[in-house]
């Protein structure tokens, strides 16, 4: 059901499209084999993400590749219509570097949302999480960037309050 989803996501995190098809299609094949143990458990959808997000990490650390180049070329490409490329490329990379140091779940779900756009119940299914735990990450996340960055707490709390509408 969430295979185009995966496969955006591990693209992001590979930087290869071709090398993110190979991950999830090596995680769908674990899942089949996995198929009745899938079914008992309480979230199908949350055990599937941790096992697709598991043989992407994998398939990072085989190929020699590292989150942060693909970061890097995401940013790069980002940056070729900025009328301040240097400043955009430190802005950007300290985006990048706050996002990759969240928990997981919220890495996740922020990648999820801004990343791919997914949206709340979009991103709660795929990872087999509510909508309600969805609108509270994405809060939580935001006040550890906005912590992370160094930016005005005071600015942004209607940001916080739009994701929870």
């Amino acid at each position: 059901m969430y295979r185009g989803d995966y496969v955006r996501w591990a693209s992001l995190y590979l930087g290869s499209r071709a090398d993110a098809e190979d991950a999830v299609g090596e995680a769908m094949v674990e899942l089949l084999g996995k198929w009745p143990t899938v079914l008992t458990q309480e979230e199908p959808a949350a055990y599937a993400w941790w096992l697709v997000k598991n043989r992407v990490k994998d398939a990072a650390r085989s190929r020699s590749r590292h989150q942060k180049l693909a970061d890097a070329i995401f940013t790069v490409t980002a940056l070729q219509e900025a009328a301040d490329p240097i400043g955009e490329l430190e802005n950007s990379l300290a985006v990048w570097q706050a996002i990759d140091a969240l928990p997981d779940r919220q890495h996740d779900v922020v990648l999820m949302r801004y990343s791919l756009g997914l949206t709340v119940p979009e991103t709660a299914a795929v990872l087999g999480i509510t909508e309600a735990t969805v609108r509270s990450t994405v809060r939580d996340a935001r006040r550890r960037l906005r912590a992370a960055l160094d930016l005005d707490t005071k600015k942004g709390h209607a940001d916080d309050r739009s994701e929870v509408a």
